[in-house]
């Protein structure tokens, strides 16, 4: 194995986590941004205010992009496995 297909692995596995992660990572962000917003506005500093609407947005991105989701990451370990595969030869 050498170093440039480890380096080539642990850039596919950083790009496919942040792939993965990312519908989720930016309702979240989103999600805080306007609400923050709105709390700066009203000057309302309920700290549970941020924290429901964040649970639902996620919950519902999770489900919307679940197939999505793991369909990246089965992509990503049937690489890792082929790699493994040609190893062994």
């Amino acid at each position: 194995m050498s170093e440039d297909m480890v380096i080539g692995i642990l850039k596919d596995a950083i790009s496919t986590g942040i792939l993965a992660a990312a519908p989720i990572l930016i309702v979240s962000i989103v999600i805080g941004l306007i609400i923050s917003i709105f709390q700066a506005t009203t000057q309302i500093q309920e700290q549970t205010l941020t924290f429901v609407p964040k649970l639902i947005g996620v919950a519902l991105v999770g489900l919307i992009t679940a197939k999505f989701m793991n369909q990246t990451i089965v992509s990503f370990t049937e690489r890792i496995f082929a790699i493994i595969a040609n190893i062994a030869n």
